[in-house]
């Protein structure tokens, strides 16, 4: 039987916040240890343990799309406290979050062949932004290329019936 989503979120940064405090105490004793010194290493995995409480106050009662929803709705505030982070290692911890979160919701959906459209109501919210994007892009390449003159370079004549 395979972890929730939710679940296996919190364990990972769980994890990652006791082996970041193991190598601060390791630091601190004179140990050295590759990585981040022992004060960085404190901060991140403060940071780990701010994530992982996020995702507890996730309800474990919902069904496996509810709790994707409620996953991704972490992301815009995972990306906030990124922004708002001068180190930038603690940044990294939270921008981590909101890849992983993308990952696991992607790979959930995979799983149960669901994956969404970026078109599909209720997708991300990047959708519109890429729909400008796509907009923009479209407007250049028409000003760019005469699709009337290459229209009538392509053959598009009916197949002939094909014979057994």
């Amino acid at each position: 039987m395979t972890l929730p989503a939710r679940d296996y979120l919190v364990d990972r940064f769980r994890t990652d916040a006791l082996v970041l405090r193991e190598r601060a105490d390791a630091a601190a004793t004179g140990q050295p240890r590759p990585g981040p010194d022992a004060a960085t290493s404190r901060k991140m995995a403060e940071a780990c343990e701010d994530v992982s409480a996020m995702l507890q106050a996730i309800a474990t009662n919902g069904t496996v799309a509810t709790t994707l929803d409620a996953l991704q709705a972490l992301v815009p505030l995972l990306e906030q406290r990124a922004q708002q982070q001068r180190a930038p290692a603690v940044r990294s911890v939270y921008a981590g979050a909101a890849t992983r979160i993308r990952e696991v919701r992607q790979a959930e959906e995979q799983a149960a062949g669901t994956v969404r459209s970026p078109h599909v109501a209720g997708a991300d919210a990047d959708a519109d932004a890429d729909d400008d994007d796509e907009a923009t892009l479209d407007v250049a390449v028409d000003a760019t290329f005469d699709f009337d003159e290459l229209d009538d370079e392509i053959d598009d004549d009916p197949l002939p019936p094909l014979s057994v």
